[in-house]
């Protein structure tokens, strides 16, 4: 971990892929909390970690008001077990959705190759008869 005091708007939009855009979205939700000096923003090693656990929640599939309950949870009480515990919740549910997801997924792809097979053997019947 560094012991930098700020980071520019174009340091973490480049260290994390993101446009300007994305990074003021936060700021408007209010998930990120740049100092301001005059028009430049300057992020503090929080916002920074903040920012890289909104994007990690996005990318596992939690919504922008999940990943906000999870980040708040640390400055409240229960504090980071609660935090903790929380995600650990939130990870199982996740799993769960994703897992029945795979199994639905898993069920169509059956179904659809059963019938391509009816498809292809009424086709292969079709071409017999016209053979004769």
């Amino acid at each position: 971990m560094t012991d930098r005091r700020y980071y520019t708007i174009t340091e973490l939009t480049t260290e994390f892929a993101i446009t300007t855009r994305t990074l003021r979205f936060y700021e408007d939700e209010n998930l990120l909390n740049p100092e301001r000096q005059g028009r430049k923003r300057l992020y503090t090693p929080r916002d920074r970690t903040r920012l890289k656990l909104i994007l990690r929640g996005k990318r596992l599939g939690f919504s922008l008001a999940e990943v906000r309950e999870i980040i708040e949870m640390y400055d409240h009480a229960p504090g980071e077990k609660g935090q903790l515990q929380r995600l650990q919740d939130r990870i199982q549910e996740r799993s769960a959705e994703l897992e029945q997801k795979q199994r639905d997924i898993l069920e169509t792809l059956e179904e659809l190759n059963q019938v391509k097979c009816s498809v292809q053997q009424r086709l292969d019947e079709i071409d017999n008869k016209q053979k004769y």
